[in-house]
């Protein structure tokens, strides 16, 4: 197989992460499903961190194992740092965006620009259910991206059946990590245009593609754990943020462990295949 064909098989991969997003347009969903969609969302992505988290640390604990010592004095101040870029970052990135709160654009076309505008100053300008489901874009897109070097990696050594197995899996997780990423804008009273999803996704989905591209050329452990890192710190962030609107939103934390509860189920289930996989 060829590495335009792998490279091509990376992005289906990511893409898949569009099948969830329309129903961020969703309206007059009851405000108990909304919660439960944000935990279940949540639930998701705890399944994620703790995945990520895992695989980032896994260098460093073989590397003490093995007693190879100046790898241990390596990798953990990068997992370190990188983690606290993931989550601090974001917290401070937002303190910073309050401060620069702008008014949302007026006259013909301005849905349009709310929905593509979504860099620089412009993001100061979303709401913050908009914002915070470009947040978890964002996190979801780094772990996506540690995926891809997975698949590249794998054909680059010639394991393309694993390479293969691992599209699939990805594949089968993606498509659910696009309902992560809209559960806040679900019955938004302003429903996101179809633009705004479209940078979601490219946000989200897209690093696995960059991620083969860079894993059928690059191996290196370091940048492996960096990118692990980056993503389990941001994916804590927005995690702690979901389960705040979902308890916001619905006072019986019944509802919102159940809806927790059943996210977690949805990530194992979707694991399933990558443990198959030999992954």
């Amino acid at each position: 197989m060829s590495s335009g064909e792998i490279v091509l098989l990376g992005a289906v991969a990511g893409f898949t992460i569009f099948l969830g997003l329309p129903v961020g347009r969703v309206r007059a969903m009851p405000v108990m499903y909304r919660a439960l969609l944000n935990a279940g969302a949540a639930g998701v992505l705890v399944f994620l961190l703790v995945e990520t988290t895992a695989n980032g640390f896994d260098p460093i604990h073989a590397a003490v194992s093995d007693h190879r010592w100046a790898d241990v004095a390596v990798r953990t101040p990068i997992f370190l740092s990188a983690f606290a870029i993931g989550l601090l970052g974001l917290v401070y990135y937002e303190k910073r965006l309050m401060r620069r709160r702008v008014p949302a654009p007026a006259g013909p076309g301005a849905a349009l620009l709310d929905d593509l505008q979504v860099s620089g100053g412009r993001v100061a300008g979303l709401s913050d259910t908009r914002r915070l489901a470009l947040f978890i874009a964002i996190g979801i897109g780094l772990h996506n991206l540690a995926e891809g070097l997975a698949i590249g990696q794998s054909a680059a050594s010639g394991r393309i059946s694993l390479a293969l197995l691992l599209v699939v899996g990805f594949g089968l997780h993606n498509s659910t990590e696009g309902f992560g990423i809209v559960a806040p804008l679900a019955a938004e009273a302003d429903r996101p245009g179809w633009g705004f999803l479209a940078v979601l996704g490219l946000i989200g989905g897209g690093p696995t593609f960059v991620g083969t591209l860079i894993g059928q050329s690059v191996t290196n452990t370091n940048l492996e754990i960096a990118f692990l890192a980056l993503a389990a710190g941001s994916i804590l962030y927005v995690v702690v943020q979901l389960l705040t609107v979902a308890f916001r939103l619905e006072h019986d934390p019944r509802h919102v462990m159940w809806g927790l509860f059943a996210g977690l189920v949805l990530g194992f289930l979707t694991d399933l295949v990558l443990v198959a996989a030999g992954a």
